[in-house]
C-alpha cells in the first residue's frame, strides 16, 4: 500500500509502467544489498544524488526493461521506490551522464558479489527437479552480444576474427550451471569469447554439491574436469563424442557397461591413473535422422540408477538451453545487444541480467511451491511482464509450461 501521502503522478504514466521493486527487493533486500556494497568498498564517500543501494537495483532494473531508454528506466524506478516508500517526492531527474557516472562508479564488482551471495538451488526435494536424492543441474554456456566499441572488442574479443567471417558485435562468453527443475542459474563466470568453456569451468566448482547429479554435453569432457568435477561430491552424468575410446571392463547387460578414462593414450595402454566410470549407450531416432548417444556416469552401481533412468534424465540437460533463451531472448528481447560501451559496464550489466533472471525464477518457485506445482509449468514471459508492470498488487500468475 502507498505510504500517506503519496500523490499519483501527473501525465500518462501509469503504475503499470513502473518497476517491480517487490520482485527484485524480496530477492535482493536492502539489508543484503548494502553487505556486498559495505565489503567491496563500493560505499559513497558523500552524499548523492544516486547512492549504491539505488545503483544496484537501477542495474537489475535495466535488465527486466532492455528496450527502455536510461532515464525511462530511472524514473520507473524512483516511481516505484515512491509509491513503496513515500520518498523522491522532490526528485530531479538526474541525466543520462549523471546515470553514466553513478554505474560507473558502482562498478561490477557489487553485482558479481551479490549474484553470488543470493543465487541459491531451491527445487523442492522429491519434487521433478531431483532424480532420487540428487538434485538435477546442467552446465552450459552462452554468448551474449555487446555494444560495438573499440574498448569491448577489445576486452571480450569478437568472433570471426581469425575468418573471413566477422561478426557484427563483440561477445562475451558466460558459462553457467543450472538447476533443471526451476531454470534457475546459481552459479556464473563471465570472460571474454576467446576464453575457452574449459578454462572458465574451475570457477563453477565451487558451488556444486553432494546432492547433485551435474550433465554436461558433449565436448566438455576432459580428464581433469571430470576428475575436479567427481571430487566436489556431485554425481556426473555427461555426453561423450561417438567415437570416445571406452573400454569394456564389464558388460552389465541393461545397456550400460563399467569403463575408465584416463589422461592419456599411454595412461590408457598401461591402464594407469583410471578413473572408473560407467557408459550408456543408446540411439536416438528423430525423423529419420538416428543419433548415437554414449553417455559416462559417477553411478557405477545400475541397481542404483538403471540405464533406462539416466538415459531419460540426460534429456533433462536441456533445461539449461531453455533458460539461457528466457534470459537471451525473452528478458532482453531478440536480437537486443547489451548496451554498455565499457567492459566493467559489460560485466556489471551482465551480472544484473543473471541478478534479474534469479529474482524472476525465485519468484515463480515460491508461487510454485505454494500450490504444490511444478516452478516449469509457469509462463516466464507472463511472469515477467508481470513484474514489469505491477509494483504493490500480486502479480498474475499463469500456469504455461511453453511460456
Amino acid at each position: 500500500m502507498a505510504r500517506s501521502g503519496w500523490v499519483t503522478p501527473e501525465g500518462p504514466e501509469r503504475l503499470s509502467d513502473h518497476v517491480s521493486l517487490g520482485v527484485l527487493t524480496r530477492v535482493f533486500p536492502a539489508d543484503v544489498v548494502d553487505a556486498v556494497i559495505g565489503r567491496t568498498g563500493a560505499v559513497e564517500q558523500r552524499t548523492r544524488l544516486l547512492p549504491s543501494r539505488l545503483m544496484v537495483y537501477y542495474v537489475m532494473a535495466l535488465a527486466l526493461f532492455s528496450n527502455g531508454s536510461y532515464e525511462k528506466v530511472m524514473r520507473s524506478l524512483l516511481a516505484g521506490m515512491e509509491w513503496l516508500t513515500g520518498r523522491f517526492r522532490e526528485w530531479t531527474m538526474p541525466t543520462k551522464a549523471a546515470i553514466y557516472k553513478a554505474r560507473t562508479r558502482l562498478g561490477s564488482t557489487v553485482m558479481v558479489e551479490l549474484f553470488a551471495e543470493v543465487a541459491r538451488p531451491f527445487a523442492a526435494p522429491g519434487g521433478p527437479g531431483f532424480y532420487q536424492e540428487w538434485r538435477l543441474v546442467s552446465v552450459d554456456g552462452t554468448t551474449p552480444d555487446l555494444a560495438d566499441t573499440p574498448a569491448n572488442e577489445q576486452a571480450y574479443g569478437r568472433p570471426g576474427t581469425k575468418s573471413d567471417f566477422k561478426s557484427a558485435f563483440p561477445q562475451a562468453r558466460v558459462l553457467g550451471l543450472v538447476e533443471c527443475g526451476t531454470h534457475a542459474v546459481f552459479s556464473a563466470v563471465a570472460s571474454s569469447y576467446n576464453t575457452s568453456e574449459h578454462d572458465m569451468y574451475p570457477a563453477l566448482l565451487a558451488d556444486l554439491a553432494r546432492d547433485m547429479l551435474l550433465m554436461a554435453d558433449r565436448g566438455f569432457f576432459s580428464y581433469t574436469a571430470w576428475k575436479d568435477s567427481a571430487a566436489t561430491g556431485a554425481a556426473l552424468l555427461w555426453r561423450m563424442k561417438a567415437n570416445s575410446a571406452l573400454p569394456v571392463i564389464e558388460d552389465y547387460g541393461d545397456g550400460s557397461y563399467l569403463s575408465a578414462v584416463y589422461p592419456s593414450s599411454n595412461d590408457r595402454r598401461k591402464d594407469s591413473n583410471g578413473i572408473p566410470v560407467r557408459v550408456i549407450e543408446y540411439e536416438v531416432t528423430t525423423g529419420e535422422e538416428v543419433s548415437t548417444f554414449l553417455l559416462i556416469t559417477t553411478i557405477l552401481d545400475p541397481a542404483t540408477a538403471p540405464a533406462g533412468d539416466l538415459a531419460g534424465l540426460y534429456a533433462r540437460r536441456w533445461e539449461i538451453e531453455s533458460s539461457f533463451a528466457e534470459l537471451k531472448t525473452h528478458q532482453r528481447g531478440p536480437d537486443v545487444v547489451l548496451r554498455s560501451k565499457t567492459p566493467d559496464g559489460v560485466l556489471q550489466e551482465i551480472y544484473g541480467y543473471l541478478c534479474a533472471h534469479y529474482a524472476i525464477r525465485s519468484l515463480i518457485g515460491t508461487v510454485a511451491a505454494e500450490f504444490d506445482e511444478d516452478p516449469l509449468h509457469f509462463s516466464f514471459t507472463r511472469t515477467l511482464r508481470a513484474a514489469r508492470r505491477s509494483l504493490a498488487g500480486r502479480p498474475a500468475f499463469s500456469p504455461s509450461a511453453t511460456g
